[in-house]
This record gives C-alpha cells, sequence and structure tokens, in this order.
C-alpha cells in the first residue's frame, strides 16, 4: 500500500511536470515577455541554488523524517507555480524560480529516503524502477496536456496548464501525507553532513552527473540537431519524445529486475556507456545520411539505443545511491547524488551545444566518450566505496 501511494503521488506531480516542461519556456517568453537570454540566465541560476539545497534539505528529512518534508516540499511547489500565473517582470520571476528549484530539488531527496525507510534494501531498486515507469507516463500525459495549450496558444491556455500542474503537486502532497511514516534520526558530529566527506560516493555522482547528459540531449539538443543539421522532418522531435517515455513505461521494469547487488550494478551502469557511447555514433548519422526517411531511421535507431542506455544507467544508479548510503543518513545522500540532475539541467544545453551543434561528428564522438569513461569507471569506483563502507562499519563495530 505504501509503495503504490508513493507510485500514486509521483504520477500526479508528473502530469504537471510534463504540462510545465513542454510550456514553461514559450509561456515565459511570450506571455510574461522575458527573453530567453534572461529565461536562460535564471534557470541556471535557479537550478544552481537547488543543487546546493539538496543536500542540506535531505539531511533533514533525515532527522525530522522524510514524509513530512516530502508533504512540505510538494506544497511549496505548488505554491510556486501558482505564483508564477502572476509574475509578469524578471527579478519575481527569478525569486519564484529559485523557490521551483529548490523545492524540487529537496523534494526528490526527500522521497528517495522515504522509499528507503519503507522498502527493504533488496527490493528498492525494483520499487524505484515502477515508480519510474509511472512517472514517466504521468510526463507524457502532462505533455499531452501541454501541447493542448501550445496549440490553443492563448494566455488563458497556458495559465489553465500552470494551474494544472499546481493542482497536481497539491494532490501529490495529500498522496504522499498517507503514506507510513518513517522515523527521523537526530544528527551527531560525525553524521552532520557527512556525505560532504565521503569522497568515493561523490565521485559516482559526478560520474551520474556525466551520465545524465542524456537529459538535456534529448530535451534540448536533439530538436535543434533535427531541425538544423539533418533531412528528418521537424515531426520527428515529437517522435523521439515518445519513444522514449513509452520505451521506459514499458521496459525499465524489466531492465531493473536483475539489479540487487552493486555487482549488478556497477555492470549495468558499464554496458549504460557502452549503448549510449554507441547512440551517439548513430545519431552522428543522421546528419550525413540525405532524405526525410533515411534520416528518421537512423534517428529512431539512435534514440532507441538511448532510451536503452538511460534504463541501464537508471537501474545501476538507484542500486548504487541507496546500496551505499548509511542507514539513518539516506536523505542527505540522496540529495547529493540527485544533484547530478541539476547540473544536467543547468551545465549540459551549452556544453552540448557547442560539442554537437557546432562541431558535428566530432562533438557526438567526444560525447560517446564521455559516456563510455563515465560508465567504464563507475564499478572500480563503486567497489572503492564499498570497501570504504565495509571499512567503517567494521570501525564502528
Amino acid at each position: 500500500m505504501n509503495t503504490r501511494r508513493l507510485a500514486l503521488a509521483q504520477l500526479a506531480n508528473s502530469i504537471g511536470d510534463g504540462a510545465y516542461y513542454v510550456t514553461s519556456a514559450l509561456f515565459f517568453t511570450t506571455i510574461v515577455g522575458l527573453s530567453p537570454v534572461r529565461v536562460g540566465l535564471a534557470l541556471t541560476v535557479a537550478w544552481g541554488i537547488g543543487a546546493l539545497a539538496g543536500v542540506p534539505i535531505g539531511a533533514l528529512a533525515d532527522r525530522r523524517g522524510p514524509r513530512g518534508v516530502a508533504v512540505l516540499l510538494a506544497v511549496g511547489t505548488a505554491v510556486a507555480v501558482s505564483a508564477f500565473l502572476t509574475v509578469r517582470s524578471f527579478w519575481p520571476f527569478l525569486a519564484v524560480l529559485v523557490v521551483y528549484a529548490t523545492c524540487q530539488s529537496g523534494l526528490s531527496a526527500a522521497r528517495q529516503a522515504l522509499l528507503a525507510g519503507l522498502v527493504e534494501a533488496g527490493e528498492r531498486t525494483k520499487v524505484r524502477a515502477r515508480i519510474q515507469a509511472t512517472s514517466n507516463a504521468g510526463i507524457a500525459v502532462g505533455a499531452g496536456i501541454g501541447g493542448v495549450a501550445l496549440s490553443v496558444g492563448t494566455e488563458s491556455a497556458y495559465l489553465a496548464a500552470f494551474g494544472m500542474d499546481a493542482v497536481a503537486f497539491v494532490l501529490a502532497a495529500v498522496l504522499l501525507a498517507r503514506v507510513g511514516a518513517v522515523a527521523g534520526t537526530p544528527a551527531t558530529g560525525a553524521r552532520r553532513l557527512e556525505v560532504l566527506r565521503d569522497r568515493p560516493y561523490a565521485a559516482l555522482a559526478g560520474l551520474n552527473a556525466v551520465m545524465l547528459l542524456t537529459m538535456p540531449l534529448l530535451s534540448v539538443i536533439l530538436p535543434l540537431w533535427i531541425a538544423q543539421r539533418t533531412d528528418a522532418p521537424k515531426w520527428m522531435v515529437a517522435a523521439l519524445f515518445v519513444l522514449n517515455t513509452g520505451g521506459v513505461v514499458l521496459f525499465q521494469v524489466r531492465v531493473a529486475k536483475g539489479v540487487r547487488t552493486l555487482t549488478d550494478a556497477g555492470r549495468c551502469v558499464r554496458w549504460a556507456g557502452i549503448v549510449l557511447a554507441a547512440s551517439c555514433g548513430i545519431l552522428a548519422l543522421s546528419g550525413m545520411w540525405r532524405g526525410a526517411w533515411a534520416a528518421g531511421l537512423v534517428l529512431l535507431a539512435g534514440a532507441a539505443s538511448q532510451v536503452l542506455g538511460e534504463m541501464l544507467l537508471a537501474a545501476g544508479s538507484w542500486e548504487i545511491s541507496f546500496g551505499l548510503a548509511p542507514e539513518g543518513s539516506q536523505g542527505q545522500y540522496q540529495g547529493f547524488f540527485g544533484t547530478g540532475v541539476p547540473v544536467a539541467r543547468m551545465a549540459g544545453p551549452g556544453l552540448l551545444a557547442v560539442a554537437v551543434l557546432e562541431w558535428g561528428a566530432p562533438g557526438w564522438a567526444l560525447l560517446g566518450a564521455m559516456f563510455l569513461a563515465a560508465g567504464l569507471a563507475t564499478g572500480p569506483v563503486a567497489r572503492w566505496a564499498s570497501r570504504k563502507r565495509a571499512g567503517e562499519v567494521v570501525a564502528a563495530a
């Protein structure tokens, strides 16, 4: 029952997220009247602050109990989205966006800590995979709702989409409040923000952030690549999005099913690096094939290998992030590991725009090499972290 409510809460806020992701950029530029440069600057600042806030908010979830913190942050997100309805200038927009990004980053950490407290260690990755599949289904539904708002194109349509996002997070807060409570763990001097002194875990979080460059690759770079560097029709952008979300909904649980140990996780991430590197090579070819159908088929092959790599990465990284975090400190550890998401959102678009859109095939090769190197390095670093954790347990005993 607890895991079902967690999944339903994730479904609710994912529907809201889907509508927000599809409509936000055009809403802020065409309705609010901000320049794209200012929107980009605000997003960079806000997600940078959100990344920094993840660890202390996660630590708060450890001390006070993750359920209450998650509920509070879901409500905070709803309030921030509601505030977007009235913002019409840059500085209030930036302030609200900082609150939104901070609540989102903290909510992710608190939810992960809540899951870790409610689910046995051997089942966490499998349960997380089910929740991720549910989440992607919700994002697809929300994106469809956002697409309707875009097609209508009026201010009222945009405001309705944002209002639905706020309502979705209120519903998520209600569902999270009905999940079983997990007791907080009082902080001691040794445990206070201990993740900041855990070098192996920090290295794993950094490698994961490199792998998460797949996020801006799909949402920002591939649409521009298709429009500027290939003969494929522009509707291929929507086709690749459907392929990605549908693949996760259908196959994420199956991919994660056999991942139960750190050895399994390291193997999974290693294959993720190999597959993502291959996908970069295939996607580079889409700019060389002439003709809409040929380029479209190559893009579909590249996107299919990309979503497989993403699912392998997700399954492995969940097991690593849960398995190497000490019990009682899951919140701060999940908050730290989760900084890869805002870092990828913040730094990825600019980095990938130069590498892929400006350099073309050499840029794709560089990106593929980064994925491969990060995937191959994760297993050895995870073993280093595991030995360090085992030594700490022996020393404590």
